[in-house]
């Protein structure tokens, strides 16, 4: 990989490699700083007849070059490097979820600690997790070995036991393993990798487990200590070996590594990876979303610490019969404020299974898609928070009178009320014809409390970032701030539940284009407009029994940003309880927030 100088960078040349569409971006440093200029994208060749992914490359990039115009790629068939002046880039790197993604078995000694410390670092890495194997699955050995044959991986992490601690229930896991021969999705020729990042002491037993049909890494421990998660080496194993192993052995991708300037990374760990740095730059809390067809992956950094969940269930065509299962049709419903023919619905969703790239036509036909959406969101929040706790298996001390009485972790780490930043990307919430739609999804799947930013990724720019920021991170916090965040606005959200249409706070906005106060009484909202680029100062006052931030009752001042939505003020309580019978009040918080005004 290239060595350069990050002053020496002025053109960055960036592709993901999706499923379905390459698509490619051109940065450019304008006037000092870098700033996001075009965009072009083609069809994935990862499978027949092209069977080579850079052909999509070449023509997603070919498309950025005629926009630009700029030549990027070479007479023999390479990008052209270093940036001349009508042509080439200083740097080209690239994403990839091509040909279904890094896909992994894990496998610990306990499901709920180094199984699930295994699971965290596998998804961080931005992996599919098909399965995880733990000693107490509640599955019999020769079910186990079963379903390891069956399954086929592109690689397997082992985890298990804290350094020092006792080895043979590790190595078991290991034996359970070897005989049953994972095979691979690519190549016959291809070893298996599988990385062990358990009880030091055990490696060199696990080590005598494996011949050599696996390519065998040991890293250090997931779990050194119970108290404490060391998730980073496996993690940095996972994308060598994704690189050299999995990679290697995909369609034309010996030849798109050949041409990086720096690591292919899976597309969600790069989009984690940029969630991370701006958290981390920042100092906020922030989560981030990605709803697709099939799936849908949820990002979060509370307190400097990284998870990433994939509801592999929960999506919009593929999966949309699923999430109609799983939330039932009433929860949908209770966000619709039209008549509905319930067997009509029925058959829009088989037809969006039929047909996954089709986009409603009808005013009804948007708001039944954003209805399913807010609880394919919601149920894949839950999970994620379900997911995302302290470590388990940890005894906490709590109070005095609670010293004698053990208590092991668990709780979740997702924390609506210290959450600052919520980001959007995915189909239905990037492509909404109103942004108004958008922040309305995310408020109502998500019920962000206190006072929340909240923004959507404008082209899915966010894999390409991620990637970035590993090679130069001044230049992708600039595009992310410039370009890729379009800000929709800030959420007010008080916690707490209260009888309908009695106080619930007051509030003052001022700032050079908004003067305003007011009081919002229970099952209210408000919108407020505030620009793109600007800010006002927020006072709230709440009534006894509802908390902006501070504690129930406590007033809170606070700097808050517009966007292309405004100030949304939500006084309808968290937990939000929405039920079928409400459909007078889901029609006065459409119209207030305006969300299908020029839709009909």
């Amino acid at each position: 990989m290239t060595q350069l100088d990050p002053d020496k960078i002025n053109v960055i040349l960036a592709t993901d490699c999706g499923s379905t569409t390459t698509k490619a971006i051109l940065i450019e440093k304008v006037d000092g700083h870098f700033r996001q200029t075009y965009r072009g994208e083609a069809p994935t060749t990862v499978e027949e007849p092209a069977a080579d992914v850079t052909v999509g490359v070449v023509n997603a990039v070919t498309e950025v070059g005629e926009l630009a115009g700029r030549k990027f790629v070479g007479d023999d068939g390479k990008i052209i490097r270093p940036a001349m002046e009508h042509e080439g880039c200083d740097i080209y790197i690239s994403t990839s979820s091509a040909g279904g993604g890094l896909q992994m078995m894990v496998a610990g000694v306990v499901k709920e600690m180094t199984a699930a410390s295994a699971k965290r670092a596998a998804l961080g890495a931005g992996a599919i997790v098909m399965d995880v194997i733990a000693s107490n699955d509640k599955r019999l050995p020769h079910e186990q070995i079963q379903r390891i044959r069956e399954l086929r991986p592109d690689m397997v992490l082992i985890s298990g036991g804290t350094d020092g601690g006792t080895t043979t229930h590790v190595v078991q896991i290991a034996e359970l393993i070897a005989p049953a021969k994972p095979q691979p999705r690519f190549g016959s020729e291809y070893r298996m990798p599988v990385i062990f990042a358990g009880n030091k002491d055990a490696a060199p037993l696990v080590e005598k487990t494996f011949d050599d049909s696996v390519e065998l890494s040991i890293v250090d421990n997931l779990r050194p200590v119970l108290e404490r998660e060391n998730l980073g080496p496996a993690r940095d194993a996972i994308h060598d070996l994704f690189l050299e192993h999995v990679m290697a052995h995909a369609p034309g991708y010996d030849k798109l590594i050949s041409w990086t300037d720096a690591p292919i990374m899976p597309t969600p760990g790069a989009v984690g990876n940029i969630l991370q740095t701006i958290a981390k730059l920042q100092g906020i809390n922030a989560v981030g979303v990605d709803i697709g067809g099939a799936t849908t992956d949820v990002f979060s950094v509370f307190d400097g610490t990284f998870n990433r969940t994939v509801s592999a269930n929960l999506g919009m065509s593929y999966s949309i019969s699923n999430v109609c299962a799983e939330a039932t049709m009433p929860s949908i419903l209770r966000w619709v404020h039209m008549d509905m023919d319930e067997r009509e619905l029925r058959n829009r969703v088989k037809n969006k299974m039929i047909r996954p790239t089709t986009i409603p036509q009808t005013l009804e036909a948007l708001v039944f898609e954003q209805a399913v959406a807010r609880e394919a969101l919601r149920l894949a929040y839950q999970q994620h928070k379900e997911f995302a706790t302290t470590l388990k298996g940890v005894q906490q001390q709590r109070t005095v009178g609670d010293t004698f009485s053990q208590q092991t972790g668990g709780q979740s780490i997702v924390n609506n009320m210290t959450l600052d930043l919520l980001v959007a990307s995915g189909g239905v919430l990037s492509h909404a014809p109103r942004m108004h739609q958008t922040a309305a999804m995310l408020i109502d799947a998500f019920e962000p409390e206190g006072i929340t930013t909240l923004a959507k990724d404008s082209i899915f720019m966010m894999p390409h970032l991620g990637v970035l920021a590993q090679v130069h991170a001044k230049a992708a916090m600039e595009v992310f701030e410039r370009d890729c965040l379009v800000y929709l606005g800030t959420c007010v959200a008080p916690k707490g539940t209260g009888k309908p249409d009695k106080p619930c706070f007051t509030y003052r906005l001022q700032g050079d284009s908004v003067n305003e106060s007011g009081q919002m009484t229970v099952g209210s909202v408000k919108l407020i407009p505030l620009g793109v680029g600007e800010s006002a100062k927020l006072t709230v006052e709440p009534v006894k029994g509802f908390d902006c931030g501070n504690g129930p009752g406590k007033t809170v001042e606070r700097e808050v940003r517009g966007g292309t939505v405004g100030v949304i003020l939500d006084a309808r309580g968290r937990p939000l309880i929405v039920t079928e019978h409400d459909r007078e009040q889901v029609t006065r918080w459409i119209d207030e927030l305006a969300l299908y005004a020029d839709c009909g």
